[in-house]
């Protein structure tokens, strides 16, 4: 029975995050729900034994999990007051207590200790899946691609009934009212999904091209299909409006078809650059003042709520805090402090709207040190990947979506939500081991045969 359920865990529990997982400041029941699951999930993949060992990039990309774990419990420790007290950044905790007459604590690296426990327990879904999909296996990426396309043409569904002005078709009252958010409460995450979806549709038609004749037969059905798929994405993407998903959105078509032009000859090393210069032109197009985005526009200097002020905000505190950060999940305590009180409004501001700003805030050096070692592991991979002689269109098209949500990350917080961060460590996942689950689903075949011969 529990073989059996393999298959199915990580699909089911992907839909799950996705239809549940979409928002970070809102959400909480939702997102609580998904953690206890994902506790029952982690547990069972760590019981359960793989008939393969885990290969080198796998077990590296396990090290990074525990790695941030590590860190996170590192900023929880207390620390004696003659320690503490000299970190950048302790000044005015220092000051409150002498106001108070008051001997100094012992106190931990985060200035925010439970928002950092609760910023572990979010981790918990992405873990889930990132456990689930290296220890468990025993599925086909295929069904992860077929369950992106439901959610997503579901989502699209719902987005086309809130941009026709329906309030009650929101999922979440902390929202972008007016625009297409589907199952998410921020309009750009929503944009993130709609862009990763594009290469597991190419890799669904590569693979179905590839499957011998009565494949090749059925093979301009399944264009169509799959053709009408990616065209409902593109319309999707539009009435989204989300300016990052438009701009990610030509370089992620240009890569998926360079997967779909492998299929006739071996993709050279150098056709990278174009989908990289269609990458560039696609943020500085963003980016560019006639579209009226946040952080370059002439108005964003002066918004309290703009990427401009919350990047150079979060810089300025970033700085204040180096090299030992605030800690995980401080940002809404540390970033009012350095505010402009006379610019305030009744809107604040929950993240910065950079990833990378916002961990370099929380987790100072060590954090930056640890992202700049994945970024490096995750370079590799996709050379690996696409370099591999062992073709694998579904672990191409990780790479892709991946490069995505990075990207992304840049501008916004996608990786905040269960949603996105579920996708990213199973596209990373894929990116680790190539083909996983045909080994792993042809050991455990083998394992079962000879335990009914046994018996």
């Amino acid at each position: 029975m529990r073989q059996s359920l393999r298959p199915a865990i990580v699909p089911v529990f992907l839909v799950l995050c996705l239809t549940f997982g979409g928002a970070s400041a809102a959400g909480h029941f939702a997102n609580a729900f998904l953690q206890l699951l994902a506790l029952v999930i982690i547990a069972w993949a760590l019981i359960e034994r793989r008939s393969t060992p885990v290969p080198r990039a796998g077990r590296q990309l396990l090290g990074f999990a525990v790695a941030v774990l590590a860190l996170i419990i590192l900023q929880l420790i207390p620390l004696p007051p003659g320690v503490w007290r000299n970190f950048p950044g302790r000044e005015e905790i220092v000051a409150g207590y002498q106001a108070l007459g008051m001997t100094l604590p012992w106190l931990p690296i985060s200035t925010t200790p439970y928002p950092t426990v609760a910023s572990a327990l979010w981790l918990l879904p992405a873990l889930a899946v990132l456990l689930a999909t290296v220890r468990l296996g025993a599925f086909h990426p295929a069904w992860i691609a077929w369950t992106l396309i439901a959610v997503v043409a579901a989502g699209i569904a719902i987005g086309a009934l809130q941009r026709a002005g329906s309030d009650t078709a929101y999922l979440y009252e902390i929202t972008n009212y007016g625009v297409a958010t589907g199952f998410f409460s921020n309009a750009n995450h929503f944009g993130t999904l709609l862009v990763v979806t594009i290469p597991f549709l190419a890799a669904l038609y590569v693979v179905g091209r590839g499957k011998g004749a009565r494949a090749s037969r059925q093979a301009s059905g399944l264009m169509v299909i799959l053709a009408g798929a990616i065209g409902l994405v593109v319309v999707g993407i539009a009435i989204n409006g989300s300016l990052a998903a438009l701009g990610l959105m030509v370089p992620v078509l240009a890569a998926s078809g360079l997967m779909v032009l492998s299929l006739k000859r071996r993709i050279p090393i150098w056709s990278i650059v174009p989908v990289a210069a269609l990458a560039v032109g696609g943020l500085l197009l963003v980016f560019s003042g006639p579209l009226g985005n946040n952080l370059t526009a002439t108005e964003a200097r002066v918004s309290p709520v703009s990427r401009y002020t919350s990047f150079t905000t979060t810089i300025e505190a970033a700085g204040d805090y180096f090299p030992f950060g605030s800690g995980i999940g401080s940002f809404k305590t540390i970033y009012p402090m350095y505010e402009e009180p006379t610019t305030l409004t009744t809107t604040y501001v929950n993240h910065t709207h950079s990833d990378y700003l916002e961990l370099a805030l929380e987790t100072g050096l060590p954090g930056l040190l640890l992202i700049g070692a994945f970024l490096l592991w995750w370079a590799w991979r996709v050379v690996a990947v696409w370099r591999s002689e062992e073709e694998d269109h579904f672990a191409r098209a990780a790479t892709i979506a991946s490069a995505a949500i990075l990207a992304h990350s840049v501008v916004d917080y996608p990786l905040r939500t269960a949603a996105i961060s579920a996708v990213f460590v199973f596209c990373c996942a894929l990116m680790a081991e190539t083909r996983p689950w045909v080994r792993q689903r042809d050991r455990d075949r083998a394992a079962e045969a000879r335990h009914l011969t046994a018996d």
